[in-house]
């Protein structure tokens, strides 16, 4: 990806949506020429001249000190991603040529024996790993059995896993279907995350062929992408309209994995003796007589099996 339009259009969209009423400036004339804030405005406000402002929204933050970039996050009212976004952007710019080679030719994550019998012993609980790229590199029966519409989606490249991005947006009808009235805030956050991990990596050419081909296929996608929003994916709660078992609201907690850099274990619950946590037991007991009907002892099925195998991500 191009670092300095990445880093240009990421200051050029957070300085635009931000007012001089909400960043506390009077708001002189009445004719403003640009939305949000002028360029000299934001200098101001980080304590740096307008001529070295302009220097970093036009991307250039080689060499650019932690103070400069912290007084820059305050005055575009940064959030935690977007403060986060900002500093793996500088880190990028400032790599070296040694790392940005290493970047584009990093092997394809494992997934660690140790780790995959973690998710096997969370039996009651659908997870699964993923890295950056929403790539899922491993999972347990029950995850396997809640995302079972993306496994068996058209849009699964042969011999590859599952790929969340590609099931949202180019198989944008049974998504619909699998995220019901979330589907938008589903959609909006998977850009998301993609956008805060092309900051972190913007030298993967996995993400950048993944980007590419999503920008090409998907006019909602080219849409979300130009927003350059970022967000962290921590906590919260997802609905599912399972095509098995109907409706699940499940919670969720993503939990990195400090030995594995980039992966991070996602786990769902149900709260006990709601409908949802019933619809969990209905849930493992449709994964066993579908697996059983598949003639695999295992439950995860040979899907799954083939996904531990490659290790290969899943989105």
């Amino acid at each position: 990806m191009d670092l300095k339009a990445e880093t240009s259009s990421f200051l050029t969209t957070r300085r635009a949506r931000l007012t001089p009423d909400r960043a506390g400036l009077p708001a002189y004339g009445g004719n403003r020429r640009v939305p949000g804030l002028r360029r000299e405005e934001v200098a101001m406000l980080a304590g740096v001249s307008v001529d070295y402002y302009t220097r970093l929204e036009r991307g250039n933050l080689g060499g650019v000190s932690e103070e400069v970039l912290e007084a820059l996050a305050q005055a575009l009212q940064l959030d935690e991603a977007e403060h986060h976004h900002l500093f793996d952007l500088a880190r990028a710019a400032n790599a070296s040529g040694v790392a940005r080679s290493r970047a584009r030719h990093a092997p394809a994550p494992v997934l660690r024996p140790v780790v995959q019998r973690i998710l096997d012993a969370l039996g009651t609980a659908p997870a699964f790993v993923r890295n950056g790229r929403l790539d899922v590199i491993g999972t347990n029966t029950l995850g396997r059995a809640l995302y079972s519409p993306l496994y068996d989606s058209p849009e699964r490249l042969a011999n590859r896993p599952v790929i969340t991005a590609r099931f949202q947006f180019l198989a944008p009808d049974a998504a619909r279907a699998f995220w019901g009235d979330r589907f938008e805030r589903i959609a909006h956050d998977a850009v998301a995350i993609l956008r805060a991990e092309a900051g972190k990596n913007p030298y993967d050419t996995a993400l950048t062929a993944l980007v590419g081909e999503l920008s090409t296929r998907s006019e909602d996608f080219r849409r979300l992408w130009a927003s350059h929003d970022v967000r962290l994916h921590r906590t919260g709660t997802k609905v599912f309209h399972h095509p098995a078992v109907g409706r699940l609201e499940l919670d969720f907690e993503a939990l990195e994995l400090p030995a594995d850099a980039g992966l991070q274990l996602n786990v769902y619950t149900a709260v006990p003796g709601s409908p949802s946590d019933d619809g969990l037991r209905l849930l493992a007991s449709w994964a066993a007589t579908r697996a059983a009907e598949d003639g695999d002892d295992d439950a995860r099925g040979p899907v799954l099996r083939s996904t531990t195998t490659h290790h290969e991500e899943d989105v």
